[in-house]
């Protein structure tokens, strides 16, 4: 009967594998599908227009969706960040207010508007690798 004594182990890995992969090859083509569905943030003809500047030439429209999305999701989470570096800067910073109760100051927080600043997204960007430097003439 040999070493496994008579229990065939590979045959039934390969099934296992090839359902696997099934499955995967199934996700993915029902993601490409909704990829054709989906208006991405950014427009496809700019990013033809950017991809096209930097060498690339894409065939297929739904390559081009994808990176749209994928850079929709880059400014998304540089914003966000941004975002996170801001209501750290501003509750940090000591409030000018005499006698404010914390209900108060709880009330504002939430009622409050951000503006995005230089300060906010240098470091956000920092955080992805991309140095932001502001130019002599500004400094």
């Amino acid at each position: 009967m040999g070493d496994n004594f008579g229990i065939h182990r590979g045959q039934g890995k390969k099934v296992s594998e090839m359902v696997e992969d099934r499955t995967q090859g199934q996700v993915l083509s029902d993601f490409m599908m909704q990829l054709e569905d989906y208006t991405p943030t950014i427009p496809d003809a700019v990013t033809s227009f950017y991809l096209n500047s930097a060498g690339f030439e894409g065939a297929d429209p739904r390559i081009v969706r994808l990176i749209s999305i994928a850079a929709q999701k880059f400014v998304s989470d540089v914003a966000n960040d941004a975002l996170q570096h801001c209501k750290t800067r501003t509750n940090s910073a000591p409030s000018s207010g005499h006698g404010s109760s914390k209900n108060q100051n709880q009330k504002s927080s939430k009622d409050r508007k951000y503006t995005l600043t230089m300060e906010d997204l240098q470091p956000a960007l920092n955080d992805y690798g991309i140095t932001v430097r502001k130019a002599h003439y500004f400094v």
